[in-house]
């Protein structure tokens, strides 16, 4: 039998998430790669990449270079890589101002394409965010965006501690992490979301400040959720101390807390007590780790696979993404409000947040950090 052919990826956005992420991290960080949308397409034996498009000549030659592609494969415009390409799958890997054109023309132009793997937040604006899931849903397009703690194998395993029941109905998800909503917050919100194990009705927000509130750009603040499924949540995006990172869901018959972004889990239930008279107590489990971890990016690439081969939806869909940036902005818009309570969905879809790492302008950090040396 003739091996399987494999997909052909193409990455646009040749910077920090397409390429180099890897350079940032130690050897005994929690995020070390394969983590870039490059070396994670490697990773996998089902994946060929083939091409990469960036307007910058400088990150497309080192691209080419790393990667050990033919300067012909790679472009500073990526509707003729898609044209000539024609891939199977494409990263958007750009900063998130321009993620919306780029993905709405790789849905209309890039012929043979099955699926989009896009870097978080999904979009700047919840209309943007629509048209984006809109367009992917009528081509049969899979789409799935990089909040990677989606597809890190820890949460995966408390998500199914909580599926099958082992800490009985889950009551309430505490989620604690500083960072801005839209930017790093979409990794907190869309990880939330996912242990909740619903989608949110309705939020409280309090900002850091009425002047950053008024405001469209990015911003910190802390919220209270009420989800469909009866869970409530609680999410601090400002600065945690030592409780930075953590993942707590409690039930009515236990609990499994992530602690440090997942360096270290307890899992806790309520088992009959070894004393006479004492009834029920909480007793500390061994947290079941998985025997096998990849990183999660290179999970995400998996999923993608998996997606395309049985119609099963990613992990984080662009939906979920979606409902990331819906509930941040709700949040802001609770403080705006004077405290009220927003309903979900939005009723307003031009609503916004401009994403922390288009503050500093369009132009890649690698880029303004080789013009300044």
């Amino acid at each position: 039998m003739a091996a399987q052919q494999r997909l052909k990826a193409a990455v646009i956005g040749l910077g920090r998430m397409g390429s180099t992420f890897e350079d940032e991290i130690g050897p005994y960080g929690r995020w070390q790669g394969p983590h870039a949308h490059a070396a994670c397409y490697r990773a996998v034996e089902q994946v060929e990449l083939v091409a990469g498009s960036d307007p910058h000549a400088g990150q497309g030659a080192a691209f080419a270079a790393r990667w050990g592609l033919d300067a012909g494969h790679i472009y500073t415009d990526y509707r003729e890589m898609l044209e000539r390409e024609r891939p199977d799958i494409v990263s958007i890997a750009t900063s998130t101002r321009p993620r919306e054109r780029i993905l709405l023309d790789v849905v209309e132009r890039g012929a043979g394409v099955q699926a989009i793997w896009a870097e978080k937040p999904i979009a700047m604006s919840l209309e943007e965010g629509d048209r984006m899931v809109a367009a992917c849903r009528e081509a049969g397009i899979v789409l799935a965006v990089g909040a990677s703690r989606c597809w890190d194998a820890t949460y995966n395993r408390m998500r199914e501690l909580i599926e099958l029941g082992e800490i009985g109905q889950p009551l309430q998800v505490i989620a604690l992490g500083q960072s801005n909503l839209s930017h790093m917050g979409s990794h907190l919100l869309t990880l939330l979301a996912y242990l909740a194990g619903g989608k949110c009705q309705w939020a409280f927000g309090q900002m850091e400040s009425d002047e950053q509130a008024a405001s469209d750009d990015d911003l910190r603040g802390n919220g209270f959720l009420q989800f469909d499924n009866g869970v409530q949540a609680f999410v601090r995006a400002t600065p945690c101390g030592a409780a930075e990172w953590e993942f707590d869901v409690i039930g009515t018959e236990g609990r499994v807390r992530a602690i440090a972004d997942g360096e270290e889990v307890e899992f806790w239930k309520r088992l009959p007590a070894t004393l006479p008279g004492r009834g029920r107590e909480a007793a500390r489990l061994v947290f079941p780790r998985p025997q096998r971890i990849e990183t999660a990016n290179v999970r995400t690439v998996r999923d993608i696979l998996a997606c395309l081969t049985s119609g099963k939806k990613p992990i984080c869909d662009g939906e979920d993404a979606l409902h990331a940036l819906e509930i941040a902005i709700a949040m802001r818009e609770s403080h705006r409000r004077g405290g009220q309570r927003v309903a979900l969905p939005l009723a307003d879809r031009s609503l916004r947040m401009n994403a922390a790492e288009t503050l500093q302008g369009d132009v890649p950090v690698a880029v303004r950090r080789a013009a300044q040396a």
